[in-house]
């Protein structure tokens, strides 16, 4: 007998063939920030499988002492996925998560585990190489337009 489809999986068997999509992320990369001092900061992103391949995990290292390094456990959801975030500094948050292959975006509009004092998003979109992921965190305080926080690009190292 087979196991019914949740909804929003859009002709995937399961679970784990909507994480399979998630594949082009696996590896080592450097972190860009338009925060970042002119002499640069060294900060890295490794993404892995976790679990069988149930969960992809991000681990986020940033060499200065106000940035947080960070955790985030990425799982299917009914629509998409959903992004755990943790850093350093104690913040736990909740992202609503899509990719398509090519768009890779992230969604916090409502509070979760940290109080909302903005809504947040970010966008990135991944070179036809798979190479480097060219993307923006935006914020939108009540009552506002969205407007840019900081860039935040990835470049794959290995």
């Amino acid at each position: 007998m087979s196991r019914p489809r949740p909804p929003g999986l859009h002709g995937m068997t399961d679970d784990g063939d909507r994480m399979a999509l998630l594949e082009p992320f696996v590896g080592e990369w450097r972190l860009e920030t338009s925060l970042a001092p002119p002499d640069g900061v060294r900060a890295r992103a490794v993404f892995e499988w976790a679990l069988g391949g149930r969960f992809l995990v991000e681990r986020s290292e940033v060499d200065v002492p106000e940035a947080p390094d960070g955790l985030c456990v990425v799982a299917a959801a009914a629509e998409g996925y959903l992004q755990h975030y943790f850093d350093s500094r104690g913040v736990v948050r909740l992202y609503a998560m899509t990719f398509d292959g090519r768009l890779w975006t992230l969604r916090r509009e409502e509070a979760d585990f940290s109080p909302l004092e903005f809504a947040q998003r970010y966008t990135g979109e991944f070179a036809d190489d798979g190479g480097t992921i060219r993307g923006r965190w935006e914020i939108k305080p009540p009552g506002q337009d969205w407007q840019t926080d900081f860039d935040l690009s990835y470049v794959r190292v290995a």
